[in-house]
């Protein structure tokens, strides 16, 4: 069936902000474990950038793949590629609206992030800039010799704690040397002592990367 090969085909996509006929850039938010689109949209308040469009789609049964993102990549499929395919799709119905590539900023956070910059790094092209928050790279083991592309200077957003229950330090360090490898521009920091959530200092950042988008 469907559902088995590709579980979030049908998934629902949730949009608020600016209408794309009328906003100066994009983003696209990706929620975590157990979370909700609704959810990881309320962060654009945060923002304070009513000119963007924003969308967020919704995991089947709330999660993008069902293991630690730190097993082996197999265990978690198909839950990725089905991923992948609902954040290529989101990308191309944007650019069909008329927001260019350099225009989206593709946000996840926890599970989400995971998600996200996996499909960057192995989908590489010219971004508006990537948010990374408390999420790294899937899979067990990372090598960055098999990452290939370019990200062209796409600005790179990493926020993380130094003792996030979900995600080790190490694996934030493999995927900024990824993203370096892949040519983006990487801002990585890592917060003592935050745990699994999000700061002023993330949002702070993240405002100035969508300022930065508007004025490309």
């Amino acid at each position: 069936m469907k559902h088995e090969i590709d579980p979030h085909y049908a998934a629902r996509i949730y949009s608020q902000g600016a209408p794309v006929s009328r906003a100066s850039a994009a983003m696209i938010m990706v929620h975590g474990r157990g979370a909700t689109a609704m959810g990881i949209l309320s962060l654009a308040e945060e923002f304070a950038q009513p000119d963007f469009h924003y969308t967020a789609p919704q995991a089947i049964h709330h999660v993008w793949y069902p293991y630690s993102f730190l097993e082996p990549r197999e265990k978690n499929q198909p839950g990725i590629d089905s991923g992948f395919k609902l954040l290529d799709s989101l990308v191309q119905n944007l650019q069909k609206e008329g927001i260019d590539a350099r225009k989206i900023i593709l946000l996840g956070f926890s599970q989400g992030a995971c998600l996200v910059s996996d499909f960057a790094a192995r989908y590489p092209r010219r971004f508006g800039g990537i948010v990374l928050l408390s999420g790294g790279l899937i899979g067990d083991k990372i090598q960055v010799e098999d990452y290939s592309g370019s990200l062209f200077d796409t600005p790179v957003f990493m926020g993380c704690s130094d003792r996030d229950p979900h995600v080790p330090v190490l694996r934030i360090e493999e995927t900024a040397q990824v993203f370096k490898r892949l040519n983006a521009s990487v801002d990585k920091r890592i917060y003592k002592d935050m745990g699994h959530t999000i700061n002023e200092d993330e949002v702070k950042a993240i405002r100035g990367m969508m300022a930065g988008v508007k004025e490309q």
